[in-house]
């Protein structure tokens, strides 16, 4: 069997899609550690270039296939067909779709780690669904690949969604501001590749490359309209740890937390839920934040209102800010009090400045009924 005929036919079997895809996502899951990491980084934003140069160049050939038939040689004012005049692009441009494929799966993968982070059970969970129904419906973009349009928006999409929290990473700060910025650039990005695609074409309107981009320049409206909704993770944070104590004191570089004893069966509690007593209750966090990254976060205490505090909504009873400092790996600990906390159901809100929400605790209070005995764990 010669092996040129084998490779080729092998890329045109509908398994081989699926085998990039997972290439992607395991390479990922082997190389990648930490959100802040600067090979990381750097993976990622190669990834994102390689792709973009990708688009650009399947974009470009395909116009030319589409709008010519025949092209002049050098020597010859003889035309001859383009298929044998681009025969090397040809044969490269059959493996676009498959690297494509190859690097979105990547890209998302990464995604879906990180911001799987610092999602939590809230609003904040829908941009993580969505990377998730990206990175299983990658697998089908086969037969769409040369889709300009949905190219560009899903470039687009991984560049702004890279850039959330790249940006911070490399600044130290987190702000809207740099919100606003990376998602200009993903538009901008998206409208450049376009204007490249179409450069030196003297079929298309100069209206094509706007019409191509305009589902990526949308797309970026869209997630900054969720942004502001609160729906999108506040990466590069994430909670790594939280918890209600009856007691948390310093000890050294660690911290004692003091909770009930559990029964034996529940050999995995690690904090007070329910919490019973109606003295001093404390709300203790870790947030993994990276290296250089200085930022204020709060807890939101909330109180759900209603007879026995069991029914009706949340209200905010405190809101308590805590400074951090990046760069320990088990996250920067932190604990807010309350001197009385009344029966009922509460919730301790992570927040940023911003009120886009890092984790909740939640936790219920009871009266007290039976003597206590107490577990120490050190964090």
């Amino acid at each position: 069997m010669q092996l040129a005929p084998w490779i080729q036919g092998a890329f045109r079997r509908p398994l081989l899609p699926l085998v990039f895809f997972f290439g992607g996502v395991t390479f990922d899951a082997i190389t990648l550690t930490r959100i802040d990491r600067l090979s990381d980084n750097l993976i990622l934003l190669t990834y994102l270039c390689v792709l973009g140069v990708l688009i650009v160049l399947m974009g470009r050939h395909d116009r030319v296939a589409i709008h010519t038939q025949l092209v002049p040689t050098p020597l010859s004012t003889e035309p001859v067909p383009l298929a044998q005049a681009t025969s090397f692009q040809t044969r490269v441009r059959g493996s676009y779709p498959m690297a494509i494929q190859f690097l979105l799966g990547g890209l998302f993968s990464a995604y879906a780690v990180f911001y799987s982070r610092s999602a939590s059970l809230t609003t904040t969970a829908l941009f993580f669904v969505l990377l998730i129904a990206l990175l299983i419906g990658n697998e089908f973009l086969r037969d769409r690949v040369s889709n300009l349009k949905l190219m560009l928006a899903l470039y687009a999409l991984a560049a702004c969604s890279f850039l959330t929290f790249f940006l911070p990473v490399i600044t130290g700060r987190m702000s809207t501001a740099l919100f606003l910025l990376g998602a200009a650039l993903s538009a901008v990005l998206a409208v450049a590749m376009a204007r490249l695609v179409y450069r030196g074409s003297r079929v298309d309107s100069s209206a094509a490359p706007i019409r191509s981009a305009a589902p990526a320049v949308l797309l970026v409206g869209a997630l900054v309209v969720f942004y502001f909704l609160n729906w999108i993770p506040p990466v590069p944070l994430s909670l790594s740890f939280g918890g209600m104590f009856h007691k948390v004191v310093r000890a050294g570089d660690a911290y004692e937390l003091t909770f009930e004893r559990p029964p034996w069966f529940h050999f995995w509690k690690r904090s007070d839920d329910p919490f019973r007593g109606l003295e001093r209750a404390h709300c203790f966090t870790a947030i993994f934040a990276p290296v250089d990254l200085h930022a204020h976060i709060y807890h939101h205490w909330q109180h759900r209102q209603g007879e026995g505090g069991t029914a009706g909504r949340f209200v905010t009873t405190d809101r308590i800010r805590v400074t951090i400092v990046g760069g320990r790996k088990g996250g920067y600990r932190a604990f807010t009090a309350k001197q009385l906390v009344a029966p009922g159901d509460w919730r301790v809100d992570v927040e940023t400045a911003a009120g886009r929400i890092i984790g909740r605790v939640s936790f219920q209070v009871e009266a007290l009924t039976t003597p206590l005995t107490f577990k120490t764990i050190m964090y």
